[in-house]
């Protein structure tokens, strides 16, 4: 009899069983904790066997690793094991496990690795340490060391065609080292020609580095006395510039280049400044993008000019790379070369070598592909444009050829301003004789250039004999150029200093730059070399040529 108030007895069973049955699962974990406590202590102790036998085969093999030890370059890394399928397809283990293709010695060898060496930690162009067992046991890390070479042409991830100083090209592997490295046409890296290995990215050459300079602040309106010129260079320039869709529909190719070519110290490098200057002002204009700039690549014939063979022809390689590269990126790039016959004289003109025979077509192909960048234009300065290889100054190179002349009277006057103006001491008495300062200086300037282009005896410079009998005289003024202006302002400002700090009145008169004509041209020059003498015979239409030349000064400017 069960009492209704309290559990069954077929519960009380159930409960029992339970307990029984957790006990007994109690007692089976212990005993299975109990004997894997007894297997861990057995794998401890084998581990600790394992260890210590792997650190004494470790130390056998270090020990054996004791100089001398050979050295080789690796070219290929092999990394794999080998499977059944393998085995059974006739595969070697020389084939599949892993290995490394070296040049030892000058011969090409296939290693093993020594376990001192991961393969991971070894990529195409280390140099590893071999064992007397020839097996690798130690990686030096990469050598950047090789001959500078330029890419030509990538041909995939691991090969390149790139260009040797002796003009032969060569295809060569990428090392490891630059694994990832994004390498272009034109980029210049170190050559390993034993092995055949790219080994580093050299960076950027030093003619990029000094010739590759963002536009300098010249305008157009700091140049006085070229205003035709200017003109000419802007239609020849700007123009295609500014509308190259109205080029293209009337089918007119913008010119390549430009030739400035006249007497030194007349403008020819500041009007290739103010047209960089100018392009970059456009380009910024049009594309309203304030990161759009200019570069002005200025190079100076001499010293490009290298006694390595080839040397000249890879720096103008790089400059037009250097070139290209800022071109495609939007951004206008003129490319000045200054004293141009130094660099490109006549093929076979040359004395002691004709290196222009392989810097000319250097130029010429460098040119020739400029046809695809609407971005770059080409300036040439030049005080010989006879000497220049003609091939350079043939239309479709450098098209347009400016004359840039002395400057005559007027021109003068702008030159004059350019470096008297109101932001200079002038004398007080000049300007209350004048009225204002503008006007004291206007009235210095005008006897400067009156002094300068006098026909009178006291301005009389040179007297030449000619071939054919004839007798000229020449004066100041047919010497002049914008250089000689610039340092006769110079001399008048240091000659109104000494006399402020010697007691005298503060600023510049008309007597002292009176006084510095006369020096610019009687105390500082003889005679003008025959060719700048022939020159201004040039701009009299005047071929004759010349038998003697006498200095012919009989007097001081008034």
């Amino acid at each position: 009899m069960t009492d209704t108030n309290g559990p069954s007895t077929t519960d009380y069973e159930r409960v029992l069983r339970q307990l029984t049955l957790a006990n007994e699962n109690r007692k089976n974990l212990d005993r299975q904790l109990r004997l894997a406590g007894e297997k861990n202590q057995k794998l401890v102790k084998a581990l600790e066997i394992t260890k210590a036998e792997i650190e004494r085969i470790r130390v056998s093999v270090a020990q054996e690793v004791e100089p001398p030890l050979n050295s080789a370059v690796v070219l290929e890394v092999g990394r794999g094991k080998m499977t059944y399928d393998q085995l059974a397809s006739g595969k070697t283990p020389a084939e599949v496990e892993d290995y490394l293709d070296v040049q030892l010695g000058g011969r090409l060898v296939r290693i093993p690795f020594s376990p001192l060496l991961s393969p991971e930690d070894v990529e195409p162009g280390m140099t590893v340490l071999l064992n007397e067992h020839n097996q690798a046991v130690l990686s030096l890390g990469y050598s950047t060391y090789g001959e500078v070479v330029t890419i030509r042409e990538k041909i995939d991830d691991k090969h390149i065609i790139i260009d040797l100083p002796n003009q032969n090209k060569a295809v060569a592997r990428i090392s490891g080292a630059l694994a990832g490295v994004s390498l272009s046409t034109g980029d210049t890296v170190t050559y390993d020609s034993k092995t055949g290995l790219i080994l580093a990215q050299v960076p950027s050459t030093e003619a990029q580095e000094l010739v590759l300079e963002e536009v300098p602040n010249i305008t157009y309106a700091n140049i006085g006395g070229l205003s035709s010129q200017i003109e000419q260079i802007q239609d020849a320039v700007e123009l295609p510039f500014l509308h190259p869709e109205i080029y293209r529909e009337h089918q007119l190719t913008p010119p390549k280049g430009i030739l400035l070519y006249g007497p030194p110290g007349n403008g020819k490098t500041l009007i290739a400044k103010a047209v960089a200057n100018s392009l970059a002002q456009r380009a910024a204009e049009i594309s309203k993008d304030s990161s759009t700039t200019g570069y002005f690549l200025n190079i100076k014939g001499p010293e490009l000019l290298d006694k390595y063979v080839g040397e000249t022809e890879r720096q103008i390689r790089d400059i037009f790379s250097a070139a290209r590269q800022k071109a495609a990126e939007g951004n206008p790039v003129v490319v000045f070369f200054d004293e141009m016959e130094s660099l490109f004289r006549t093929r076979g003109t040359g004395r002691s070598s004709d290196v222009e025979t392989t810097i000319v077509p250097q130029l010429l192909s460098e040119i020739d592909g400029v046809e695809s960048l609407d971005n770059v234009i080409v300036i040439g300065a030049t005080n010989r444009e006879d000497m220049i290889d003609p091939a350079v100054l043939r239309p479709g190179r450098l098209d347009i050829k400016i004359r840039i002349n002395r400057p005559n009277a007027e021109g003068a006057r702008e030159i004059f301003a350019l470096y008297l103006t109101p932001r200079i001491p002038i004398s007080q008495d000049a300007i209350d004789a004048a009225g204002s300062k503008e006007l004291a200086i206007d009235a210095m300037i005008n006897r400067a250039v009156e002094s300068l282009f006098s026909r009178e005896d006291y301005n009389r410079y040179l007297t030449l004999t000619l071939d054919n009998g004839q007798t000229l005289t020449l004066y100041r003024g047919d010497f002049l150029t914008g250089a000689v202006i610039r340092n006769i302002v110079d001399s008048a400002k240091k000659q109104a200093i000494k006399s402020l700090l010697t007691g005298g009145e503060k600023g510049i008169t008309a007597q002292h730059v009176l006084e510095a004509i006369r020096a610019e041209f009687e105390d500082q020059v003889e005679v003008p070399q025959t060719a700048e003498i022939e020159d201004v015979l040039t701009q009299y239409n005047i071929r004759a040529r010349i038998h003697t030349v006498t200095p012919a000064r009989s007097g001081r400017g008034e």
